[in-house]
């Protein structure tokens, strides 16, 4: 007998209960038309992922327990229809990260997750209590098993569910995204599912939360350890897989991305997710003429809406012509507002007020930071008088070493490029233009300057950006010691260098705006090293 299950894929909003409910429900009325016995929605869904401190609060597990109560009815529309569920529940003084099996207007059987991660961007331990009881059931014959994400990242969750009969795993996820997640994904679930024999479900959370973004890719596994149905990334999506006893047939695929394209379209989703989620109406962005705001432009455009997006050209004395014929070139073929707001008065004016007090001092980075202030300052007035959020364009190279300004450059509310080194910033525009060319070539071409003083550019400050950048990953991504980094055949200096910036500049990360998290280390919930430190490699 052949039983349908339907992945659900969809895009909760944290303490949403009715707008998620009705994205379980819209979902569930479109499985069964399509002729689904079950449905498996992602991790917490009736409340998003991650709801973090909501979860210390007794009244948020209340209102959970309001919204599934109201959901199970609802659900009875469906009658036959197996619906697994993800909430919090708060039982006998003690809270679970929970996933409910939902049939006929009732909930039928609960599991409870057992592997609660505590690293990396989670701290499920802070919240959670770890249960250890299998939940399985039938349908049309089948054995159905549930787990809960970590769960199948070791073995001990999927073999008790094997143990009390389940012949498919079906695995609620809110798993993130970061470079290349998917094929880490396959990997741990072919040894620690399908090396039960067990096919999967995994129905992962589609959309961005704050500095997360999850790709969705849900998948369908058959216990070879083959994949037989994925859902789309980084979009909603309803799939529906049939099963001849417990063996999956084969249903739609997705064609890989490459890294730049799945870099490009997490950081589309991030920014439209946070702008829209959060009631922003629209956003400004300070054009430069340079790479990174090039590339927060294009996905700000892309994400929202060109009728969304304000761009600001703010000249200085240093400003170079080809950075205004480059601006004007970029926001003509996107279509955005464009405005030219001159500092050479403000700039003026501070130094005159300085003047008595800087007598006898030389120019320095004083001078340079106090040009991107003053742009900072204008973009937030902008920013108070319209609504309008700021994104700010700072990429990972420059707030690894403190390449940037406090409360000039950093100023603004969300930072879109924030975990993309400059290497890779360079690679993604390049991707960007393949689709369709809105970025001008000599954007990518001419070596990038600040321009905060006459004929400057960045390697006047810093080592090459392939340098840099290197190291960076090395040192921060994948905490490699610095003797390691200088085996790998850098420079004791460079090395020297970079580490010292990384350590120093930890107080202007601390103040930066949250950006999009696209490594699986990004400065953030990832990295939490203190400011005030006497400690050496």
């Amino acid at each position: 007998m052949t039983v349908k299950v339907a992945i659900a894929q969809i895009n909760s909003i944290v303490g949403d209960f009715a707008g998620n409910s009705a994205k379980i429900i819209e979902s569930c009325r479109r499985a069964a038309a399509l002729g689904a016995d079950v449905v498996v929605t992602p991790e917490l869904s009736l409340v998003g992922y991650p709801p973090e401190d909501l979860l210390l609060r007794r009244s948020f597990y209340a209102k959970s327990a309001q919204a599934l109560e109201a959901l199970c009815a609802a659900l009875g529309e469906f009658p036959g229809l197996h619906v697994v569920i993800g909430y919090p529940l708060a039982r006998g003084g003690v809270n679970f990260n929970a996933a409910a099996v939902v049939t006929n207007g009732k909930v039928l059987a609960t599991y409870c997750k057992y592997e609660l991660p505590n690293d990396a961007v989670f701290d499920e331990k802070r919240y959670f209590t770890a249960a250890d009881q299998a939940c399985v059931f039938a349908v049309k014959g089948v054995k159905f098993g549930v787990n809960i994400c970590e769960d199948t990242w070791f073995s001990h969750a999927p073999a008790c569910a094997k143990a009390a009969g389940a012949q498919v795993l079906l695995v609620p996820n809110a798993s993130p995204y970061h470079l290349n997640k998917q094929h880490l994904r396959y990997e741990v679930m072919r040894a620690n599912v399908a090396a039960q024999g067990l096919s999967l479900v995994y129905a992962n959370l589609v959309g961005g939360q704050d500095e997360l973004i999850f790709d969705g890719d849900s998948f369908v596994m058959n216990g070879r350890g083959e994949i037989c149905a994925q859902a789309r990334h980084f979009e909603e999506d309803l799939q529906v897989v049939e099963f001849d006893g417990a063996e999956p047939m084969p249903g739609a695929r997705q064609q890989a991305l490459t890294v730049e394209a799945q870099v490009y379209k997490a950081l589309v989703l991030g920014v439209r997710d946070y702008i829209v989620k959060n009631g922003f109406p629209s956003v400004l962005i300070g054009l430069s003429g340079g790479v990174d705001s090039a590339l927060t432009l294009a996905v700000a455009v892309d994400a929202l809406g060109a009728d969304k997006v304000r761009a600001v050209m703010m000249p200085s004395p240093y400003t170079a012509e080809i950075s205004w014929l480059d601006s004007r070139d970029m926001v003509e073929r996107l279509g955005v507002r464009y405005d030219e707001i001159s500092i050479n008065e403000c700039f003026g004016a501070f130094r005159n007020t300085l003047a008595k007090e800087f007598s006898g001092l030389a120019e320095d980075t004083t001078e340079e930071n106090i040009q991107a202030r003053i742009r900072g300052t204008i973009l937030m007035a902008l920013s108070n008088k319209y609504g309008s959020i700021v994104l700010t364009t700072g990429n990972k190279s420059e707030m690894a070493v403190g390449y940037c300004t406090l409360y000039g450059d950093m100023a603004g509310g969300f930072a879109v490029i924030k975990d993309i080194a400059k290497t890779l910033v360079y690679k993604v525009c390049a991707y960007r233009n393949s689709v369709s060319e809105v970025i001008p070539e000599r954007i990518l071409t001419r070596a990038p300057s600040a321009e905060l003083r006459p004929n400057q550019v960045d390697q006047d400050s810093l080592p090459p950006y392939e340098v840099l950048d290197g190291i960076m990953q090395r040192y921060m991504e994948e905490n490699q010691s610095m003797a390691e980094i200088v085996a790998a055949g850098y420079r004791q200096e460079d090395v020297d260098r970079i580490t010292r910036l990384i350590k120093i500049n930890e107080y202007k990360r601390r103040q930066a705006p949250i950006g999009i998290r696209v490594t699986h280390r990004a400065f953030g919930r990832d990295w939490r090293y203190p400011i005030t430190s006497k400690f050496r490699d």
